[in-house]
């Protein structure tokens, strides 16, 4: 018997589109049958041809009133330097209590971009790492309702929440290298990744397996962000310049920058968009976009989260509700 297909999720991207046209798309992803959506939480866009960066918690927010099955939630939040720890876990707790049982939070390391430029701070990645551990870890803490009291290597925190999460909140940790698959394996409740990665790096999902298992868990979520663009490669070569810092998105010169502009400069220097296309699934035909999730399942992934860069995202919101969500395998 062939494998099921992952759950399917939609990017609202808060880096193309506003807050009033993303949450207008939110309504539109459940309408169409996506099992969920994620916003992505930035201070600045990465690039400023991109055009946006509205809150992602207020998109979230005003989900919870206008959606009723979806899971919501980011890819990712930083909670480390922009954000307390003790700050997200308050937000979610409050949209857990608007939104029961389908919330769930991305976190990351964090961008200079957003953390610096905002006047959170930055650090070297031993630092960022440490952070985010103990970041988590109080975050949990709070979640219990229950007083806290840490004195930690960053936070100091004594209190509680007095509106704790009304159900488990999930949380997900982004990795794109073995040292944060592993913190993914030790602190999350599953790993967010790059689709490419999910194909090039089996080493990641081994490394998050067998910290998972050192910390006595069983199976964890992978959830992969997959590119796609419904057209040919003239159209998706337009929308890739909004995209062009992709292929080196963590390389030094890219996420460590403070600045968009220069992160757009030095991306269409450096990056011809032939490598920023080669990732993602460019085609009109249905069939190509279901055996490209399909695909993705089979490689492990349990949640595939679709982002799809193009200008009408109406339009292709019910291209996926209509021709690829219900033919995907279901067992």
């Amino acid at each position: 018997m062939s494998k099921t297909s992952p759950q399917v999720y939609y990017v609202l991207s808060s880096e193309q589109f506003s807050v009033p046209q993303l949450i207008q798309y939110g309504v539109d992803a459940e309408r169409a049958g996506f099992g969920g959506i994620w916003t992505s939480d930035h201070f600045q866009p990465w690039q400023p041809n991109e055009g946006h960066s509205g809150s992602a918690w207020v998109t979230l927010s005003a989900l919870t009133q206008r959606t009723s099955r979806i899971s919501l939630g980011t890819g990712v939040t930083c909670p480390t330097f922009r954000y307390r720890p003790a700050v997200v876990a308050q937000v979610w707790a409050s949209l857990s209590q608007l939104a029961p049982g389908k919330v769930y939070l991305g976190v990351g390391a964090g961008e200079n971009l957003n953390e610096g430029a905002a006047g959170g701070g930055w650090g070297p990645y031993r630092e960022r790492a440490s952070r985010l551990v103990e970041g988590v870890k109080i975050i949990r803490a709070l979640w219990t309702g229950d007083h806290v009291r840490i004195e930690g290597r960053f936070w100091n925190v004594d209190a509680r929440l007095y509106d704790p999460p009304v159900s488990p909140i999930p949380i997900y940790v982004a990795a794109g290298g073995p040292k944060s698959a592993r913190m993914a394996g030790l602190y999350g409740d599953g790993m967010i990744m790059a689709a490419g990665d999910l194909k090039k790096n089996p080493g990641l999902t081994a490394a998050r397996e067998d910290a998972a298992h050192e910390a006595g868990k069983g199976p964890q979520p992978i959830v992969v962000e997959h590119w796609a663009f419904v057209g040919d490669e003239a159209q998706a070569s337009d929308a890739a310049e909004r995209w062009r810092f992709i292929p080196k998105a963590w390389k030094p010169g890219f996420f460590d920058d403070i600045s968009p502009a220069e992160i757009q400069a030095r991306a269409e220097k450096e990056i011809p968009i032939e490598d920023v296309l080669e990732d993602w699934t460019v085609s009109p035909d249905p069939r190509v976009h279901v055996r490209a999730i399909e695909d993705l399942g089979d490689l492990g992934a349990t949640h595939v989260v679709v982002h799809v860069p193009m200008p009408d995202q109406s339009k292709t919101i019910d291209f996926f509700g209509r021709e690829v969500l219900p033919t995907l395998r279901t067992g």
